[in-house]
């Protein structure tokens, strides 16, 4: 058995893209164990919460951290889901990898759909981050 893959989601708010990020990795694959928080934390949106019941993902026990709390901790990957973060995080120690991903923020967006738009765009990158991840995993 390998040890778990350990991901920190990164975004300023820790309300809504890291947040999904963080219940759709858990949602995906059980190898994975995910976290989240923001350099600016506020509060999850309820949009974030009812977006991810309307696609039958386990969204218990979300709520906005700060990247405070897991200084110290180390990380296979931390993953930012925003340009802002990205330029905070790169420096982040007890990284092994950062990666850099940009979604637009679906708070601030005018269009109704757009945090079923961001679920569905996270979940499809998050596909493919644990295809790529876990390759080596079916040859052990």
């Amino acid at each position: 058995m390998t040890d778990p893959i350990k991901v920190l989601f990164v975004c300023v708010a820790n309300s809504a893209r890291s947040q999904l990020a963080e219940a759709l990795l858990r949602h995906t694959d059980p190898h994975f164990v995910a976290s989240s928080a923001g350099s600016k934390p506020s509060s999850v949106d309820p949009r974030t919460i009812a977006a991810l019941e309307d696609a039958d993902v386990d969204a218990s026990g979300l709520r906005s951290k700060s990247i405070e709390e897991f200084r110290g901790e180390t990380f296979n990957y931390v993953i930012t889901l925003c340009d802002k973060s990205a330029q905070e995080c790169q420096a982040m120690p007890g990284a092994a990898e950062v990666i850099s991903w940009d979604f637009p923020d679906p708070v601030t967006s005018a269009d109704p759909g757009a945090f079923r738009h961001t679920l569905h765009d996270i979940h499809e990158r998050i596909k493919l981050f644990v295809l790529v991840k876990t390759k080596h995993l079916e040859d052990v």
